[in-house]
């Protein structure tokens, strides 16, 4: 067996198998960095690279040395403050992340802790690490607009960037045989003769008839050699049809409560958690929708800039949100052909008997079309009447809802890893 390691430099002179080499082993050093800075940035950052550091304890390499051979024994000299089993405690050291006493010294040496920078696209990788839609399917869609080209085999007509040249060279090499078949059997005949006369005797050989062969070979040769090589007959060309292919479409939408009881600092959080799911589905699938519904009273459909930093506020009636998100649904994303996704962030509060509204809506109207409908609320407090509804909901339907409770910044990444977890039966991939 045989093995191929290629150390050939990438950009500033770092071998890129190395580098990967290197991630995987420090890989839970990089994740909980990755976690703390989702956790640390503002809403503009949560996608740039990040500064890791590991300590310069972890990252000492295993190294052998030569004893001095042989059998021996040695006495150790013990001592009045420790007894056997007695753990001997690691001397302090100073206040910084160097692995000095903190002191100035005029001598000794030392080592701090490892520093590195890890780029964008390894800091997405492991914020978004075994991480999918939950439930998606391939659906065929009534109006298909992805093909995969499939081989029917060989034509005559076609363009030259399709052009077969095996099948080709082998239709002309037939049909040369084919013309010049006859021909060739002549000339043998012709030769054969030829070849008779000239064994006689010259007084006896009858050169006239020799003559007359000699002149038919040369015409059987150039009637040979006149059969092209290559003709506009013989050519081949590999033929492709198009066949449609299932799609994996899906379709998400945001809904985020901007109503007055939502704080700065609510709204916030809740920004943070869409972005982390918008990177999230961009980053990883290549054909999705994302709609975006902000709501107090009333609700409208708005773009990416304005879901995100519009500042309009008002009263909390969070039905609304749903009436809409459902309406879009019938009218532009038939659950027949898409994957339909939904994430809420609000943090409870409702307007009267409103709950129970959203909690009807989503039984007979939205529950059966989506593949999966994440709620989340953001409260300090006490859960709302909102989140007692929803119970409901998730007791009904466990597979397609699921809700979760985050109380600060720090519990964005762990509620966003565990809603969107790659589940068991989902390894495969999509």
């Amino acid at each position: 067996m045989s093995y191929i390691i290629d150390r050939r430099l990438n950009g500033k002179h770092k071998s890129s198998v190395n580098r990967q080499r290197f991630l995987r082993r420090y890989r839970e050093h990089i994740r909980k960095a990755v976690e703390e800075a989702v956790n640390e940035r503002s809403i503009k950052d949560l996608d740039r690279g990040e500064r890791i550091t590991i300590p310069q304890k972890d990252i000492h390499e295993p190294s052998f040395g030569h004893g001095q051979g042989g059998t021996g024994s040695i006495v150790h000299p013990g001592n009045k403050e420790f007894i056997t089993g007695d753990r001997i405690p690691k001397p302090k050291g100073g206040s910084g992340s160097g692995s000095g006493n903190g002191d100035a010294s005029d001598s000794g040496e030392g080592e701090d802790d490892f520093v590195f920078q890890i780029s964008q696209e390894e800091f997405l990788d492991y914020v978004f690490e075994d991480l999918a839609l939950p439930n998606l399917l391939k659906k065929e869609l009534k109006e298909i607009k992805e093909f995969s080209l499939r081989h029917a085999g060989v034509v005559s007509d076609g363009t030259p960037s399709k052009l077969n040249i095996v099948r080709s060279m082998r239709h002309a090499y037939a049909r040369r045989m084919v013309m010049s078949g006859g021909p060739r059997r002549q000339l043998k005949e012709v030769e054969a003769e030829i070849a008779h006369l000239l064994a006689q005797d010259s007084v006896l050989r009858d050169d006239h008839r020799l003559a007359e062969l000699e002149e038919q070979k040369a015409l059987l040769e150039q009637k040979i050699s006149s059969t092209p090589f290559l003709d506009t007959y013989d050519l081949r060309y590999n033929h492709h049809v198009k066949e449609p292919k299932p799609s994996s479409q899906a379709v998400m939408f945001c809904v985020m409560d901007v109503s007055g009881s939502m704080t700065q600092e609510t709204k916030n959080i809740a920004k943070r958690f869409f972005i982390l799911l918008y990177l999230f589905l961009r980053r990883n699938y290549e054909k999705i929708d994302v709609i975006f519904i902000r709501h107090h009273t009333s609700a409208k459909e708005v773009s990416e800039e304005e879901f995100f930093y519009s500042r309009e506020t008002g009263g909390t009636i969070v039905s609304s949100a749903l009436k809409l998100m459902n309406k879009i649904i019938e009218e532009r994303y038939p659950s027949d052909s898409w994957n339909i996704y939904a994430a809420q962030a609000s943090d409870g509060d409702n307007w009267d008997d409103d709950s129970m509204i959203c909690r009807k809506i989503l039984e007979e109207e939205i529950v059966d079309k989506v593949q999966y409908f994440t709620y989340i609320e953001i409260t300090p407090r006490d859960h709302q009447s909102l989140w007692y509804s929803y119970e409901q909901v998730q007791a009904a339907h466990p597979k397609y809802f699921s809700m979760r409770h985050i109380t600060d910044v720090g519990d964005i990444y762990p509620v966003f890893r565990d809603l969107f977890q790659r589940r068991q039966h989902e390894s495969s991939g999509q």
